[in-house]
C-alpha cells in the first residue's frame, strides 16, 4: 500500500472534476519539489481467544510443532503471548485469555464454524502423518483439489483449520 502527500493543485484539480487517476498523476507526478511518501504494512498478529494460556501453549508448541516466539507477564495475570509455525517469518497468533463472561462463548468458534486458519505446508504428507502422530484430530481424509491437497483439522478449542499444501503453477 502506498499514498501520496496530497497538495492543493491536487485538490483543485478533482475539485474541478479531474478524473482520479489525472488526479493521482498531478499528486504523484516526479517534480523535484513534491515529497512522495509510501508506506509499508503487513498483519503482524491475529487475536486468537483461549481458555488458559499454559494448555495453549502446550499444544501448538508440542502438537502443531510451532515457536514460543514471545510469553510476557503483563500484569493481573494477563500474558503477551505470540506463537507462530517454525520458520515463519510472517504472522503470529496472539493467545488472548478470555477476559470476560461475554468472550468465553467465542473459544472454539472464532469463525462460526468456518474453517478459521489456512496453515500452509511445504510437504503436507510429512506434516499430516506428524500431526496425527501427536493426536491432533482431522475431520475428514485428504483430499487433492485443483489448487493442492488439503485437510481439515480441529485445534484444542474446538476451531477449524486447513492444512494445505498449494499445488505448484508447474503441476
Amino acid at each position: 500500500m502506498s499514498f501520496c502527500l496530497i497538495e492543493s493543485e491536487t485538490l483543485t484539480a478533482l475539485a474541478r472534476g479531474a478524473s482520479v487517476a489525472a488526479a493521482q498523476g498531478i499528486m504523484c507526478g516526479a517534480s523535484d519539489t513534491k515529497k512522495v511518501y509510501s508506506m509499508k504494512q503487513s498483519i503482524n498478529a491475529v487475536s486468537y481467544l483461549v481458555r488458559e494460556y499454559d494448555e495453549a501453549i502446550e499444544f501448538f508448541t508440542n502438537k502443531l510443532q510451532f515457536e514460543l516466539v514471545s510469553d510476557t507477564p503483563l500484569g493481573d495475570g494477563k500474558r503477551w503471548v505470540l506463537v507462530r509455525p517454525r520458520g515463519a517469518e510472517g504472522s503470529c497468533l496472539l493467545l488472548a485469555k478470555a477476559a470476560t463472561p461475554e468472550q468465553e462463548p467465542f473459544i472454539g468458534n472464532q469463525s462460526g464454524g468456518r474453517v478459521f486458519l489456512f496453515l500452509h505446508t511445504d510437504d503436507f504428507e510429512r506434516d499430516h502423518a506428524a500431526m496425527l502422530s501427536r493426536g491432533v484430530e482431522f475431520l475428514e481424509e485428504p483430499r487433492h483439489e485443483d489448487y493442492g491437497t488439503v485437510a481439515v483439522f480441529r485445534d484444542l478449542y474446538g476451531n477449524k483449520w486447513d492444512l494445505l499444501e498449494l499445488r505448484s503453477a508447474t503441476s
